[in-house]
């Protein structure tokens, strides 16, 4: 089961995210603040991070950096009561995988939350598939010269 973790400093938005994040087949975990967010994510292993941009101590966009800092891979989607163009730029020059406005919509943060994840699975395939690649690549030579001592003993 993949980990989510919620930050949001509003408790009923953050208990509604994880309601719904553990409704849909995930883990939720949850942060008030990107300070108790960024401890999780050098302590457990996080899959995707749900965050607000505007919060006490570390913001969003601070987090979200932080995150990117340590690990590149960690996919983050941003989302505010407060849009704004300008804020909405930062997040997604500083990486991050979407951006939403509060009220958000349940529907639109599953589909996004899928889609996030899948492509994440998807990553790690490819890796996984990469590195087989690789290994075939650098054993053909072995297998050659293997026939050509066995062929030269006969």
């Amino acid at each position: 089961m993949e980990n989510v973790l919620i930050v949001d400093d509003e408790e009923d938005i953050l208990q509604l995210m994880a309601e719904a994040v553990s409704r849909w087949g995930y883990n939720p975990i949850i942060a008030r603040n990107g300070e108790d967010a960024f401890e999780k994510v050098q302590n457990l292993p996080v899959d995707l991070i749900l965050t607000d941009v505007r919060m006490p101590k570390v913001d969003g966009i601070t987090l979200l950096q932080k995150v990117k800092d340590v690990n590149p891979n960690t996919s983050v989607i941003v989302f505010t009561g407060y849009p704004a163009i300008q804020s909405a730029v930062d997040a997604l020059k500083s990486g991050a995988y979407d951006y939403l406005v509060k009220p958000v919509d349940l529907a639109e943060l599953k589909s996004k939350i899928n889609r996030a994840l899948r492509e994440k699975r998807l990553e790690g395939t490819y890796g996984i598939l990469k590195s087989v690649n690789w290994a075939l690549i650098i054993s053909i030579p072995i297998w050659l010269l293997l026939a050509w001592l066995l062929v030269r003993s006969l």
